[in-house]
């Protein structure tokens, strides 16, 4: 009987690049099954026969000492503050004493010019009690100068009286209406051998510094000797103060 033989088939190009791809992944998954299941031959045998209260322990004891460890840095920098605060509160308790040093250095030498502040006090006040009491002094010199030198020709003065405030009570003020305030008042009389102008001289007298007003009280005639007589009053206000008392400010 003759068999006929069949010529192989040829396979194609693209048949047998498939081929090799699905046995590279066959084997390598066959790898890593061998590798998963690997034993080792000949290594140190390793069996884990505690129980798992032992592995339980070991952890939480790890885990304390974390804890302690933990509690240990807080504790160093805790001391590590207060040393830093007790410096602070030394070096500040220094400048305090050096401060407190210094003061009592001033107080010492305060009380060694102890005399020289007593007597600068007795003066301030011996000042102040001056400017009080000379608070309402006049110049009347210079004032009784002025009417003086107001008075008409021919006329001089034959007396004069002075009437001014004092330092404890205040000057009485005139009753009447239309008059200004005054501090002081002259009563001045005058004489003349001849009839002098009265109006005339009021309007001098009204240069007089502190000026308020003037009257003229009386005008009379003494036949033996024919001599006019004037009686004439002057007010003044407080301009007239000479302020020779008052504190100055050395500001």
């Amino acid at each position: 009987m003759t068999k006929l033989l069949e010529p192989p088939r040829r396979r194609g190009p693209r048949s047998h690049e498939v081929r090799l791809v699905a046995d590279t992944a066959q084997r390598t998954k066959r790898q890593g099954r061998e590798a998963a299941g690997t034993i080792v031959v000949g290594g140190v045998p390793r069996v884990d026969l505690l129980p798992t209260e032992v592995h339980v322990d070991r952890r939480q004891r790890a885990l304390v000492r974390r804890a302690w460890f933990g509690v240990v840095v807080v504790a160093v920098v805790a001391a590590g503050a207060t040393v830093v605060a007790s410096a602070a509160a030394m070096q500040s308790e220094s400048e305090l004493e050096q401060a407190r040093q210094e003061t009592d250095s001033l107080l010492l030498q305060q009380r060694q010019y102890r005399d020289v502040r007593d007597v600068e006090g007795q003066t301030d006040l011996l000042r102040a009690a001056q400017g009080v009491g000379g608070s309402t002094e006049v110049d009347w010199q210079a004032t009784l100068q002025r009417v003086q030198d107001s008075l008409p020709a021919g006329v001089s003065i034959t007396g004069v009286q002075i009437d001014s405030a004092t330092p404890l009570e205040s000057y009485a003020q005139a009753t009447t209406p239309l008059q200004g305030q005054r501090i002081a008042t002259l009563t001045i009389a005058a004489s003349s051998t001849t009839l002098p102008s009265v109006p005339a001289w009021l309007d001098s007298v009204k240069g007089i510094p502190a000026f308020v007003d003037a009257n003229a009280d009386s005008v009379t005639l003494d036949a033996s000797t024919n001599v006019y007589t004037v009686d004439m009053t002057i007010h003044l206000d407080e301009r007239a103060f000479d302020g020779k008392y008052e504190t100055k400010d050395k500001s």
